[in-house]
This record gives structure tokens, sequence and C-alpha cells, in this order.
């Protein structure tokens, strides 16, 4: 049997002086598969997704993520496994404000070679000027990132985290500022940046009519015992 790219078994986690955010048992995710996650505000969908990418670290139980357990890696070490193996869309971004939006879209480039080396040889300024089209700013590609509104901002995080085809990719309601056209559009570009690398996405949204375009769906309430009501 072909190791998930998501595993996580009797995974808790909770802020400090709070009760769990979440308890969940077991949640498998296939190599190559496209899921789409929802829950209602709270529910702890994005905590979820900063368990997966290594940002947070779990109170207790195993999440493995690539066949890397990351509880046994510190935080420095989760960082470099984030950088070279997993394209994350922040909900708030996470966008270097003094940099240019090439800069910030090659950023993941910089400072992974594994995510360089799949660039196969593409120059990583040319691979960025394709994605930023796909998304229409290509024309925003030397302007600086704090000049942008918030829908640019949030394709450029998109770009970024498309930057190197990482193996998996992880979007905290990356379609939410944008209109339906820009949406469709976005989609069909993370849809075919995602089957050309083999790589596995997971995508959060609170806009359930996207669900029909993913392989998988799954609401968190449903693998997730915990009842704690935080900002997620």
């Amino acid at each position: 049997m072909t190791e998930p790219a998501v595993a996580l078994h009797e995974v808790r986690f909770a802020y400090r002086g709070s009760a769990n955010v979440l308890d969940i048992p077991a949640l498998h995710i296939a190599r190559g598969e496209r899921l789409f996650l929802h829950g209602p505000s709270g529910s702890g969908k994005t905590t979820l997704l900063g368990l997966i990418a290594g940002v947070l670290a779990p109170t207790s139980g195993r999440v493995q993520v690539l066949g890397t357990d990351l509880g046994a890696l510190g935080s420095a070490q989760r960082d470099r496994f984030r950088a070279a193996h997993i394209g994350y869309v922040f909900q708030m971004f996470n966008l270097i404000p003094y940099l240019s939006v090439r800069e910030n879209i090659t950023l993941p480039v910089r400072l992974s070679s594994a995510r360089r080396e799949r660039l196969a040889g593409t120059d990583a300024d040319r691979e960025a000027a394709r994605l930023a089209a796909g998304l229409e700013i290509d024309g925003l590609l030397d302007a600086p990132t704090a000049a942008l509104s918030v829908g640019q901002q949030q394709r450029v995080a998109v770009a970024r985290a498309l930057m190197g085809a990482p193996e998996l990719i992880v979007c905290d309601e990356p379609t939410s500022a944008l209109d339906s056209d820009r949406r469709e559009r976005f989609l069909e570009l993370l849809f075919d940046s995602v089957q050309n690398a083999g790589s596995t996405l997971v995508f959060v949204s609170h806009d359930l009519a996207l669900a029909t375009r993913f392989g998988r769906t799954v609401a968190l309430t449903q693998v997730n015992r915990s009842s704690s009501v935080v900002a997620a």
C-alpha cells in the first residue's frame, strides 16, 4: 500500500490555557489526492492546516507528512521541511512587504534547493511570469507588494505557493478575494499545476459550491471530536 501524503493519528491541539481545538482520531490524505475541507468559522480549519504544514506542533498524537513524522522535528527543521516540500497559501498571505511581486513569488526557490531543482532547468523569473500570467498579475511583477490590493496580494501568495512544484499544497481560503471569473481561472491553474507536479492538494474554503471540483470532501466537524469553538 502506498504511504499517504498526510496521516494524522490521535492528534490533539490546544492553545495555551484553552480546551482542545482539535481532537482528530484519524485523517489520511492519499498522495495525489485533491481534498476539499470545509467547516464553520471556529471549527479549527486553519489550525489543522498549521499542523499539516508544521507551523504548529500537536499537543499530542502524530502528524506524518510525506513520510516524515513532524513531531520528531524541531521548529527550525519543520521550517526547512515546509520550505522544501509544502506550498502554503496562508489566510493572511504572509507576503514580505519590502520585496517586489517577482521576488515574493520566487522566494521558495531561493530558499530551497529542492524547490529549485524541481524547476528542471526553467529560469525562476520565467516560471514566476508564467504563474503570474495565469493569475492575471503579470503586469505587477516589479511592483512592491505593499502597494497591491487585497485580491492582488492573494494571487501573489498563490503563485508563491505553486513555485517549484511542491509535493503538497495547502490552501487556506485562497479564492475569498476573487471574483467568479478569476476564481475559475485560478482553479484551472491550480489543478493543472497540481496534476503536472503530481502534488497533493488540501484546500480549505467556506464556499461549498467549489466542492464538486475536488476528488473528496471532508467536513472538519465530522473528523474533529472537539466541541471547542475558537477563532480559526
